[in-house]
């Protein structure tokens, strides 16, 4: 019996209280397992013997008793290390060389999947396509919900792949990725700001001092104003009626005004400006949660599963989770701060460098789990792990493993 199986089934019986006196539950050999181990577990031996010898043949029962056995007082010898309470559990977890170097590489990834700024894409998406040139609510929604699609059906690609091409292989190819993609991304959205068209003071004026933004009013460059100026006063910008990158009209954003402007059928534009780079915008976009989806979207939480030792998993995948979390407010949380302060070009370059410091971590840090065993991934992490280029050793398939 593999000891990690009977834990968890030993685990679902104590979780639910389940009542193992042998004769009961003879039909259902998983549960059986479980009773078995239960009585190991509290030294009932005999009890533990009578149901092995309703699975097993006469001459093993003693050889899987022996098994149990030693399962068991490994199970709580570990206990014993790691302590019983949280704080007992996360100290010795640091203090274990092996698990700080798990963590290492599990940390790196959790925090590096949110700081490709992702899930600011997922929360805000309907806001980064206005942002694009398409003012309409409706259309940036619908455009906004086939990105999320897409993001659903990279996972899927990701089950094709890990095991093929191995987790570490996947991360560094989707943030090379993820990388291309947020620079053109920036780079089309400065290009998108800085061709922004003008206001014109007799589009303007065309609506009244009452309607128009006051900032414009006041300004003394207001010769100079586009349409991202005008939006950054908080204000709205109305497009002209022949065309929406002609020169248009800077306007209070209230209710009563657009209607106004929309009631000349012009489109009045709160989020973004008329941009001949939108539908580009919104392809690079696809393209950049397709890279991510299959590596970074995935593969981190199946790492953590993987790098931890046994008796740590628990522990170290909560505290990687933690980090991932924190992260995510961080960056969800500063998101429209930063286009305001930097424009959404700015914002994905900021992006696209943090990235790229996260590439760099990732390949020092995170060794290849594809094929090994829990004991060869906590002896590769004791041995220290080193990138083949830097005098690291080269990553054995599973069947060179094996053979070895």
């Amino acid at each position: 019996m593999d000891s990690p199986y009977l834990k968890t089934l030993f685990s679902t019986a104590m979780y639910f209280n389940l009542p193992c006196n042998g004769g009961d539950y003879v039909l259902v050999t998983i549960y059986l397992f479980v009773c078995v181990l239960f009585s190991v577990f509290q030294d009932r031996v005999d009890e533990a013997r009578a149901i092995l010898e309703k699975i097993y043949p006469a001459h093993e029962v003693e050889d899987e008793l022996n098994a149990l056995k030693l399962s068991v007082d490994a199970e709580k010898a570990d206990e014993a290390i790691i302590g019983e309470g949280m704080i007992a559990k996360v100290k010795g977890a640091l203090k274990n060389r092996v698990v700080r170097r798990g963590l290492y590489a599990g940390i790196t990834v959790q925090v590096a999947q949110q700081f490709v700024g992702i899930n600011t894409v997922m929360y805000y998406a309907p806001t980064i396509v206005q942002f694009a040139g398409f003012a309409s609510n409706s259309v940036a929604l619908a455009l906004s919900l086939i990105t999320s699609g897409l993001n659903a059906v990279g996972s899927i690609v990701s089950m094709c792949f890990v095991d093929r091409y191995g987790r570490r292989r996947l991360m560094l190819v989707s943030m090379t990725g993820i990388i291309f993609f947020l620079v053109i991304l920036s780079v089309v959205f400065m290009e998108a700001s800085s061709h922004a068209p003008k206001i014109g003071g007799v589009e303007s004026a065309h609506f009244g001092s009452n309607s128009t933004c006051s900032a414009y009013l006041t300004a003394p460059d207001a010769p100079r104003w586009s349409c991202m100026t005008c939006l950054k006063a908080d204000c709205a910008f109305c497009a002209n009626a022949a065309s929406e990158f002609h020169p248009g009209a800077c306007l209070d954003s209230s209710k009563v005004v657009r209607g106004e402007c929309r009631a000349e059928n012009r489109v009045f534009f709160q989020q973004g400006c008329p941009s001949k780079f939108g539908f580009l915008a919104v392809v690079l976009l696809g393209l950049y949660i397709i890279s991510y989806s299959p590596g970074m979207g995935t593969v981190p939480w199946i790492v953590n599963s993987e790098i931890y030792p046994l008796r740590y998993r628990g522990v170290g995948g909560g505290i990687a989770a933690v980090s991932n979390w924190c992260s995510n407010l961080i960056v969800s949380e500063s998101y429209l701060s930063l286009t305001e302060a930097l424009g959404a070009g700015g914002t994905f370059f900021l992006f696209a460098g943090i990235s790229t410091i996260s590439l760099v971590f990732i390949y020092f840090l995170v060794p290849e789990t594809k094929g090994l065993q829990f004991e060869e991934v906590e002896k590769l992490l004791e041995d220290g792990y080193r990138p083949r280029f830097f005098g690291g050793k080269k990553e054995q398939s599973k069947d060179q493993v094996e053979s070895a």
